[in-house]
């Protein structure tokens, strides 16, 4: 049964679910080092990339295995640049590849705005690689092990800048 996010019993499970063990030696890429300093002087394009992976993974029904096989896509695919290789590390997986298409599309929107913008690109491809490993290493930390889970998609939406609730209720106050 897919809950929606909103669901006050998902939520409710949520804090009682038991994380898939990970070692953390050896999770999400340890030889790259992502700081606090770090993803607050890039939380423009980390706002982009998480608003672009949850409308792709919304538009395709996808899942949270879709979106980290999508990251891995694109960290592999980063990483070869770092080694003046370009090769695309596109999924086999058909959800997974739109959303690394969608990811890939958003970043070099970023950066062609960026340019525009500056005249020049300040954001290095190890800066994308960089904050591509950290969704990663989200992504596998929330991870409760179910083929389903939309945990990480969900968690996503910290990232956004909160919402103005809209009050469309009529004043209390009575004058008389």
């Amino acid at each position: 049964m897919d809950c929606p996010s909103d669901c006050e019993y998902l939520q409710e499970a949520r804090k009682h679910e038991q994380p898939v063990e990970v070692d953390p030696a050896t999770m999400g890429n340890p030889d790259i080092r992502v700081t606090r300093e770090f993803l607050e002087s890039n939380a423009i394009l980390m706002l982009a990339m998480s608003v672009v992976m949850i409308d792709a993974a919304n538009e395709r029904r996808a899942v949270d295995s879709d979106v980290r096989e999508a990251l891995a896509g694109l960290i592999q695919t980063y990483r070869t640049l770092q080694k003046g290789v370009i090769y695309e590390s596109l999924p086999a997986n058909p959800l997974a590849a739109s959303v690394f298409r969608a990811v890939q599309e958003a970043i070099d929107a970023y950066l062609q705005e960026e340019t525009a913008r500056l005249g020049m690109t300040k954001t290095r491809d190890l800066d994308v690689l960089r904050l591509l490993v950290f969704f990663e290493r989200m992504a596998l930390d929330i991870n409760n092990g179910r083929p389903r889970c939309r945990a990480f998609l969900d968690a996503l939406h910290m990232f956004q800048p909160p919402t103005k609730p809209v009050d469309n209720a009529a004043p209390s106050l009575i004058l008389s």
